[in-house]
């Protein structure tokens, strides 16, 4: 990636950290504070309310880590050991006999006087039922020690932590019913204009389906937001106000189709009479376009309205909003440095997000990467970001967020 020496190209456009930085301070100025238990299991998604804390060593116990045979060294020789016991997991062990072996499975606890576990693969068993060992052996080997993953009082997992299957398991297996999580974020969707119309409408002059709707309100059931459907609001005045004085009890409002300066722009009206608006024209392309501000106190980020628009500023802004208002620390994505699989000849004043995927081990874009395209998302895999005033050449090194780590 070659930068083009043109100081000053960005102009009055906000960079898309500072306009990250000032939506995460918003959020962390006003987080959710309610709480609520869940059984463990039924919290994927949700945000760790407190630290979890181990109350007890885990394993509880030394267990082994094979199939195999275990004995004291101290007992052995090198000549071939009788079977004492066999030991299953689930059961209790007597304390090994002296010069004994005892037969164990895995994840079954080590017994007293034991301290070395011997493979099976490592044996060989007489016709007399001794074992004979081929291999040296060395004490602690394939002995998972007490305590080895977790110890009482130890902190496994953070307050602010989301969960998912392996997060969950883990307190499962600290025995676990139950988690303290912080209540789910309510969000209301609000799309704006009359030239969208609902699926299975018929399609008047001027008109469009309302795509954006749909994608919004998936993605927020899928990061365990309660979602509010406000449908669509008609370009009249009374009525934007009446459904925006219907969504008092929401914790966010977010609007598709932009807020502008216009006189036909009455969600802007609507925000500049009652509440407060900021217009931040951002350095990123797709979405330049975005709304900052709360209606009679309750926050609206008002996101552009091309579907493309509307994907990227809601992946790398109003989602991590969103997680930061439940505490989470870590919001943004993660994003890996790949090699590009096109050229990039003219640079541009705003950081570009490019739908597209890996291909060899390359990053490829999609044909075309105009803002109202959604079908190039449907076929991407991720997002490839173009810093602002950088050229590109096959090879060069460009970033790729999996559209996997944003789309939950």
């Amino acid at each position: 990636m070659k930068p083009v020496d043109k100081p000053g190209r960005t102009g009055a456009l906000m960079p898309v950290e500072v306009a990250l930085e000032r939506l995460l301070a918003l959020a962390e100025s006003a987080p959710i504070l309610d709480t609520e238990s869940v059984p463990v299991g039924a919290g994927d998604g949700r945000v760790l309310a407190h630290d979890l804390i181990a109350s007890l060593d885990l394993p509880p116990w030394p267990n082994s880590a094979m199939d195999g045979y275990a004995l004291n060294l101290g007992d052995w020789s090198g000549d071939p050991l009788t079977v004492s016991q066999r030991i299953f997991a689930g059961t209790a062990p007597e304390p090994l006999a002296p010069g004994t072996c005892a037969r164990i499975f895995t994840g079954a606890p080590i017994p007293a006087g034991a301290d070395c576990v011997e493979m099976q693969e490592n044996t060989v068993v007489q016709a007399d039922g001794r074992v004979v060992f081929t291999h040296a052996l060395r004490a602690g080997q394939n002995i998972r020690p007490k305590g080895q993953e977790t110890t009482i009082g130890e902190v496994v997992l953070t307050a602010g932590t989301r969960l998912g299957p392996i997060e969950q398991g883990l307190a499962a297996s600290l025995g676990c019913a139950e988690l303290r999580v912080m209540r789910r974020v309510k969000v209301a969707v609000l799309s704006t204009g009359d030239e969208l119309i609902e699926p299975g409408q018929p399609l008047g002059p001027g008109q469009i389906y309302n795509s954006n709707r749909i994608v919004l309100c998936s993605w927020l059931a899928r990061m365990g937001c309660e979602v509010v459907d406000g449908g669509i609001l008609p370009d009249d005045l009374p009525a934007t106000r009446q459904r925006l004085g219907e969504l008092g009890t929401v914790d966010l409002i977010l609007s598709t189709g932009g807020v502008s300066v216009g006189e036909a722009d009455f969600l802007g009206i609507a925000l500049r009479e009652e509440g407060e608006l900021a217009l931040w024209k951002l350095a990123i392309k797709p979405g330049k376009p975005l709304t900052c501000g709360h209606f009679r106190g309750v926050p609206v980020i008002g996101l552009p309205g091309n579907p493309a628009s509307t994907l990227v500023t809601f992946a790398l802004l109003a989602r991590p909003y969103l997680l930061r208002l439940q505490g989470v620390q870590a919001v943004e994505p993660l994003k890996f440095q790949v090699p590009a699989g096109f050229v990039w000849p003219k640079p541009g004043n705003r950081r570009e997000y490019l739908r597209g995927r890996l291909e060899q081990g390359r990053a490829v874009i999609y044909k075309n990467q105009s803002s109202g395209v959604l079908r190039s998302a449907a076929w991407a895999e991720g997002l490839v970001e173009v810093l602002e005033d950088c050229t590109l050449a096959e090879g060069d090194r460009v970033g790729f967020i999996p559209l996997s780590e944003v789309l939950g």
